[in-house]
């Protein structure tokens, strides 16, 4: 089968599908504290569902798959939509996206399906400031389940993904960068996006990835910088001089990594986005549940990449919000 491309000649390996829109957390970035409306339940796609779009995107050379949510763990036996997706030969990678909260009752039976690579999202150690982010005081569920998943050898190395905010993070940067040096964890800092259900976001609340860099390097001296893992790795690595810790930064507005993206999503209820800030998405739950073939299904898929977005456009004049927040979209 002919490989999945877009109109500018990028080449899609990688999908993120959201298994629920629901989530336990109330972040400031992404809902606001009163919640949003879920989606009806009949409305989010099944596990069978989900499993039939990878397998006809994994014919097209999707080879990574991460679930996300809301919170994934949130929805019921997620390992079992794992043990489906690992059964499709093409797919190479199985990752998950959590706030970790779940993750110590749920980490055996994940490895144990087959998932191979693991991300926590996690902005404080501060437990203060962690219930000032999330609005719930759960940090030492957190921790408990970093510290379950941490028993998994197919886990490994598990990666600690922190939103930096200006006014926020300057202080948690060395606290994180020696949780990565002395508990295995690959650090990972996001800037700050416009996806906050309040809208209330502003470029000057951004955090750059080079101003966290010269914090740790007034720190630690100078960082040495590792070398990408794959081609259109978003991650920026870098290493202590001392071999000892890893930590990376995702710059999607201070450094858009835009022009090398392979990465397409799919919303619990079935809608596929080819970009965060997509002004349109094009409906797949309708396709499957009203009898279109698998090749009725891909013609959709093709038709929506092959119109993906060149840029997100942030700091443009071209920029316009997405309607949806990060927990619809799926993080």
């Amino acid at each position: 089968m002919d490989p999945l491309i877009d109109s500018y000649g990028r080449q899609i390996t990688s999908m993120r599908v959201s298994i629920t829109d629901r989530c336990n957390f109330r972040c400031h970035y992404c809902m606001p504290a009163d919640g949003l409306p879920w989606v009806p339940r009949e409305d989010i796609l099944t596990y069978e569902e989900i499993t039939r779009i990878a397998r006809i995107t994994a014919a097209m050379g999707v080879k990574k798959i991460r679930l996300t949510g809301g919170e994934p763990l949130a929805r019921r036996d997620p390992h079992i939509l794992v043990k489906q997706l690992r059964a499709i030969p093409q797919i190479q990678s199985i990752g998950l996206t959590t706030n970790g909260t779940k993750l110590d009752k749920a980490a055996a039976d994940l490895a144990a399906a087959g998932l191979t690579n693991l991300n926590v999202s996690l902005d404080s150690l501060a437990q203060h400031k962690f219930f000032q982010i999330t609005r719930r005081d759960a940090l030492d569920r957190v921790l408990k389940g970093l510290e379950a998943a941490k028993q998994f050898a197919q886990l490994q190395p598990i990666k600690v993904n922190a939103v930096a905010m200006k006014g926020f993070t300057e202080e948690e940067v060395i606290p994180f960068a020696e949780f990565s040096r002395t508990q295995g964890f690959i650090v990972r800092w996001i800037e700050f996006m416009p996806l906050d259900a309040d809208q209330i976001w502003r470029k000057e609340d951004i955090l750059t990835g080079a101003e966290i860099l010269a914090i740790l390097e007034k720190y630690y001296g100078a960082l040495i910088p590792l070398p990408a893992t794959y081609s259109a790795e978003t991650a920026k690595r870098y290493g202590f001089a001392d071999g000892v810790g890893e930590v990376g930064f995702i710059n999607p507005v201070s450094e858009p990594f835009c022009a090398s993206c392979d990465r397409i999503r799919l919303t619990a209820e079935g809608a596929l986005r080819t970009c965060l800030f997509a002004q349109e998405e094009t409906d797949l739950r309708s396709i499957i549940r009203n009898g279109g073939a698998d090749a009725d299904i891909e013609t959709a898929i093709r038709g929506a990449v092959f119109k993906k977005e060149l840029k997100h456009y942030i700091g443009d004049t071209k920029f316009r919000r997405t309607k949806r927040t990060m927990s619809m979209i799926g993080g």
